[in-house]
C-alpha cells in the first residue's frame, strides 16, 4: 500500500482523463491520497471528487498562501465554516510564500498562525506550504510549538540543518519529485533522516519526477520516488511503501 499525501486531484489538468489517471495509480499500489484546499475557488471540486472516490479520497482545508490576498478574512472564514461543519484530515496546505509576492507577508503570518491554532483546536495536523520562507515558517512554528502541533514539511527542499528543525516541531518531511532531481540537493543528505520522519508525495499536477520532470506529474509516479529512496536508503521498495505509509497514518490517524 503507498500513500500519496499530496496531491491535487481536483486540478483542471485532469479533467480530460482523472478515471484514467486514477486507475493508473491504483495499478501502480497507490491506494490512499490527500488532497489540500487551496482557496474557496476548489471547495466544490474536492468535495465531488471525494464523493466519487469515497474510500481513497481524504481532504484537507486550509488557505495556500499565494491565496492570501486583500480578501483573505474572507477566505479564512470559508475555511473555519467549513472545518466546524464537517471532518477533515488536516488544516492544509498553509504556511508562508515569498517566491511570488512579498506584499502580504504579514497577512501570510497571520493566516497561518490563525490556522495552526484551529488545527490544534480541533486535534488535527497541519500541512505547511513553504517557499523561500524557512526563517519565518520557523518563527511562526517556534512560537506554537506544542504537544498537540504535528504535520507534514509538504515538498521540503531545505538543507539538513532546517529538515532536522522542520523534525523537531513534530513535522514529518514531505518527499516527491524533487529527490529526484539532478539538482534537488536533498537526496544528497536524506540518508541522515531516518525513515519514521519521511512521508511520500507528489503534489501532481506539479513537480513531476524523473524521467517525467516537466511533464504533468500524477499519483503512479510516486513509484519513481520510491525507486529513489531506495537507492539513497538501502531498503527494499516495498518496505519504504510500507513505513512511509505507516507514518502517514500516524500523522493523519486514518
Amino acid at each position: 500500500m503507498i500513500t500519496d499525501t499530496h496531491t491535487h486531484l481536483y486540478s483542471d489538468q485532469f479533467n480530460e482523463d482523472r478515471k484514467d489517471m486514477m486507475q493508473r495509480a491504483k495499478d501502480a499500489g497507490v491506494s490512499r491520497f490527500f488532497i489540500p484546499a487551496i482557496d474557496s475557488t476548489y471547495t466544490e471540486s474536492m468535495l465531488s471528487l471525494e464523493q466519487d472516490y469515497p474510500n481513497e479520497v481524504f481532504l484537507m482545508m486550509g488557505l495556500h498562501p499565494t491565496s492570501v490576498k486583500e480578501n483573505y478574512l474572507e477566505e479564512l472564514a470559508h475555511v473555519k465554516n467549513w472545518i466546524d461543519k464537517r471532518n477533515f484530515y488536516a488544516i492544509g496546505e498553509i504556511g508562508i510564500d515569498l517566491y511570488w509576492d512579498k506584499s502580504f507577508l504579514t497577512q501570510q503570518q497571520e493566516a497561518f498562525r490563525t490556522q495552526i491554532k484551529w488545527a490544534k483546536e480541533k486535534k488535527l495536523p497541519i500541512v505547511i506550504h513553504c517557499r523561500d520562507a524557512f526563517d519565518e515558517i520557523f518563527e511562526v512554528l517556534e512560537s506554537e510549538k506544542s504537544d498537540d502541533l504535528r504535520g507534514i514539511f509538504h515538498c521540503f527542499t531545505g538543507t539538513l540543518e532546517q529538515a532536522k528543525q522542520a523534525i523537531s516541531y513534530n513535522m514529518k518531511l514531505g518527499i516527491g519529485g524533487v529527490a529526484t532531481f539532478k539538482n534537488g540537493k536533498i537526496d544528497k543528505f536524506l540518508n541522515e533522516i531516518d525513515l519514521k520522519h519521511i512521508v511520500l508525495e507528489t503534489d501532481s499536477p506539479y513537480l513531476a519526477p524523473t524521467p517525467f520532470r516537466g511533464k504533468r506529474n500524477e499519483s503512479a509516479f510516486i513509484t519513481n520516488v520510491i525507486d529513489k529512496l531506495v537507492d539513497i536508503y538501502g531498503i527494499d521498495f516495498n518496505k519504504i511503501a510500507e513505513i512511509t505509509t505507516q507514518n502517514s497514518k500516524n500523522i493523519f490517524n486514518v
